[in-house]
């Protein structure tokens, strides 16, 4: 039973998550244009797509939209838990029930009927986020300060290797973003809901 008097999404839940999607943007061009300084992959990206003009301007965007996202992921798992939110909208989550979701959705008949419950597919890719995020600032912290986390660096197998964990973090939360905009203009209702609360 889902109480219809509130609004679908809390203030603190709105206000967090367009603050992460700035820092998400800010983030993934700047670093963009920070790989393309020392491409370890057989490509460069475009620089109509990154921030920074030049490494020290890229580094710098980079910094200050680490610390946004940091502080701001924080107060969202915080608030999260404090509220009970994590466990009602995120719990239970089951392999089967994700794979009857993806069978559902490819046949065009996964509901959106009521935007205050999660289906298993936006459970777990909420989720996914959520871990994919802890480890692009577990190996960003690798990449910044290397001499100061060095049982970190070790984990990750060394500072290259933490280069290539970080790039493909992102890789997947570039893609991650991807999907929910697809699915934010198939489900419209979903982008209002986040904009206005109800």
């Amino acid at each position: 039973m889902t109480d219809d008097s509130g609004p679908i999404h809390p203030l603190w839940l709105r206000v967090t998550h367009w603050m992460n999607a700035l820092a998400v943007v800010i983030m993934v061009m700047s670093g963009w244009r920070i790989y393309d300084a020392d491409p370890f992959f057989g490509f460069i990206i475009p620089k109509s797509v990154t921030l920074g003009g030049w490494l020290a301007g890229a580094l710098q965007w980079h910094f200050a939209a680490m610390w946004l996202l940091a502080a701001n992921g924080l107060a969202y798992l915080a608030c999260n838990v404090a509220s009970g939110r994590v466990w009602r909208k995120f719990f239970p989550l089951s392999a089967r029930a994700v794979m009857a979701d993806v069978r559902a959705a490819l046949r065009g008949l996964l509901k959106h009927d009521d935007l205050r419950a999660y289906n298993a597919v936006q459970r777990a890719a909420y989720l996914f986020v959520i871990a994919d995020c802890v480890l692009l600032v577990l190996s960003g912290l690798v990449l910044w300060k290397p001499v100061q986390f060095p049982l970190l660096r070790e984990l990750m197998g060394d500072y290259e290797a933490a280069r290539r964990v970080h790039f493909l973090a992102m890789a997947a939360l570039v893609a991650f973003v991807g999907v929910h905009l697809v699915m934010s203009a198939l489900v419209p209702r979903a982008l209002l809901a986040m904009i206005r609360g109800r």
